[in-house]
């Protein structure tokens, strides 16, 4: 459990000094997917924004799932996993059978037994998710889920940062 706390401080703190580093929004979303990833021994990560409208989740950032699986077409913002959009994030068991998966044949065809769905927050607007997606069935502890959470929000401070600078070519 410490060797697992340590390597989530570990990598805190190398996408902490990847969000410093000069490199685009893109490039450093999909560092950190790749980074939470290993971190907790997962399938895949995706990060997630909320388009303008509000009406869809476009994926700004992805390590670990197939082209196809992101390609599987619109992920609808209000029939997937609705309370993540009322800042709580969100365990699924089983994603193959779970009504709040918009796309569970998919999930299935992919190999994703569990997803865990963390909020980007901005201010007091959710922006977008953050999402881990694991081959077994996993109940993510409380250290997992507070890692996740802080990374989220270090997505969320990456993105602000480069709307701020004027570079992001994400929906924003």
């Amino acid at each position: 459990m410490e060797k697992t706390k340590a390597n989530y401080y570990q990598e805190l703190h190398e996408m902490t000094s990847a969000v410093g580093a000069s490199c685009s929004i893109s490039d450093l979303l999909n560092r950190i997917a790749e980074r939470v990833t290993k971190a907790l021994g997962a399938k895949g990560s995706s990060v997630m924004l909320l388009s303008p409208d509000g009406k869809v989740l476009v994926h700004a950032a992805s390590h670990g799932l197939s082209d196809s699986y992101l390609q599987k077409g619109p992920v609808l913002a209000d029939r997937n996993i609705a309370e993540v959009f009322e800042g709580k994030l969100v365990t699924i068991l089983y994603a193959a059978n779970d009504d709040r998966v918009q796309y569970r044949d998919e999930a299935k065809r992919e190999g994703i037994a569990s997803i865990l769905s963390v909020p980007l927050i901005l201010g007091a607007e959710t922006i977008g998710v953050l999402r881990v997606y694991t081959t077994e069935i996993r109940d993510f502890d409380a250290d997992s889920v507070y890692f996740l959470s802080t990374v989220a929000g270090l997505c969320a401070l990456a993105l602000d940062n480069a709307r701020f600078r004027g570079n992001v070519p994400l929906p924003l």
